[in-house]
């Protein structure tokens, strides 16, 4: 059962994440960005979800602020292979939960704090994702 608290936050959340999907598919928006790619574990078909840009030399990091319950965490628990638009550019690689980090201190290591600390007011169940990258840039 989703919380009304993830309910009110998740419904703000998907108009800011069109319009951010539309900047970043279009290069339009901040460096502060990226677009994850899963594949969808029902349709097979890509989705793309904004997220903040949490490279940190070859790997890139995220943390999930709804966990399990969001969709596209479920699609990487599916299949981890994934592609990330980072600084205008698709990389290709291998997501991986890492459900007993501590996801607090890990969004303190990211480049984009403020992100951070949006995420860590509007997190329910906050995971951290690590995605190992395999091939260079594309």
């Amino acid at each position: 059962m989703r919380s009304r608290r993830y309910t009110v936050i998740t419904r703000i959340e998907r108009l800011n994440n069109r319009l951010t999907r539309f900047a970043l598919r279009r290069g339009w928006a901040p460096r502060a960005f990226a677009l994850l790619e899963t594949v969808g574990r029902r349709s097979g078909q890509p989705r793309h979800t904004p997220v903040g840009n949490g490279l940190v030399g070859e790997t890139f990091w995220l943390i999930a602020a709804h966990g399990e319950q969001a969709d596209y965490v479920r699609n990487i628990q599916a299949d981890p292979a994934v592609r990330v638009k980072v600084n205008g550019r698709w990389r290709e690689g291998t997501a991986t939960l890492l459900v007993e980090d501590d996801t607090d201190a890990r969004s303190r290591t990211l480049p984009y704090r403020w992100d951070a600390w949006i995420g860590s007011r509007m997190a329910t169940t906050p995971v951290t994702v690590r995605i190992d990258f395999t091939n260079r840039r594309s």
